[in-house]
């Protein structure tokens, strides 16, 4: 398969169908994107073996798609078929998702036995363990849910909850406050006399440490903080 174009191919019944499209153009369709489907095809032709040349006949895609339009039968092809990615679409899309994943988790669970993330080499190493085979297409938070399960035999995880309290000095609250908000529910707070900020928030324990270093870069260090919980 060379690099300027791609399939999409659909099986159904015992038969294949492939048609030639514009790997860039026919990734963006594949998303959603609002392109016309005439710019993404690169042939008005719907093969069952492209490698052979072999077309399909009028008649065959008649009684398969209800019509032997080719930009109407591409469109079909596109929802229920297979977009094959090339090697350098698979690879940038894989490495994202897997970011994607990593960040998911990282944010959301901790090592029951320290209250704290495990850290990225972990994960990624746990993952190479169970031989998990990132989706491209597919969510990140869906395949996290999958992948957790497998993870758990052999890295102990936990989404637990903390309350935090802190105090904000004057000159960085109204900073830190849209910074905090972001990370959980403010669960009460106070807005002292010296236009201090203290408050209380709930949030994944998983997120304390990226939090603090964020509120440390806020106020240069200048803050005060403590685990209630």
């Amino acid at each position: 398969m060379g690099s300027n174009y791609t399939l999409v191919r659909y099986q159904h019944g015992g038969e294949k169908y492939e048609i030639l499209v514009d790997p860039d153009k026919g990734l963006s369709y594949k998303k959603g994107e609002p392109i016309d489907i005439a710019n993404v095809i690169l042939i008005d032709t719907i093969f069952t073996d492209s490698n052979k040349g072999e077309k399909a006949s009028e008649s065959k895609l008649k009684d398969e798609f209800k019509t032997s339009d080719p930009l109407e039968v591409a469109k079909i092809m596109f929802e229920k078929g297979t977009f094959l990615l090339t090697a350098a679409q698979r690879k940038e899309m894989t490495e994202t998702k897997l970011k994607q994943i990593i960040a998911i988790i990282s944010r959301t669970y901790v090592d029951p036995a320290t209250k704290l993330p495990h850290p990225i080499t972990r994960i990624e190493n746990a993952m190479e363990e169970v031989r998990f085979n990132v989706d491209p297409f597919k969510s990140a938070e869906e395949q996290v849910k999958d992948l957790v399960q497998l993870l758990r035999p052999i890295m102990p995880m936990s989404s637990e909850n903390i309350q935090l309290a802190f105090k904000i000095p004057p000159e960085h609250a109204a900073r830190c406050y849209g910074i905090v908000k972001n990370y959980g529910e403010i669960k009460r707070d106070e807005w002292q006399k010296d236009g201090s900020w203290v408050a209380v928030l709930e949030m994944p324990a998983a997120m304390q440490l990226e939090l603090l270093d964020k509120l440390g870069k806020a106020t240069q260090g200048n803050l005060q903080s403590k685990i209630l919980k």
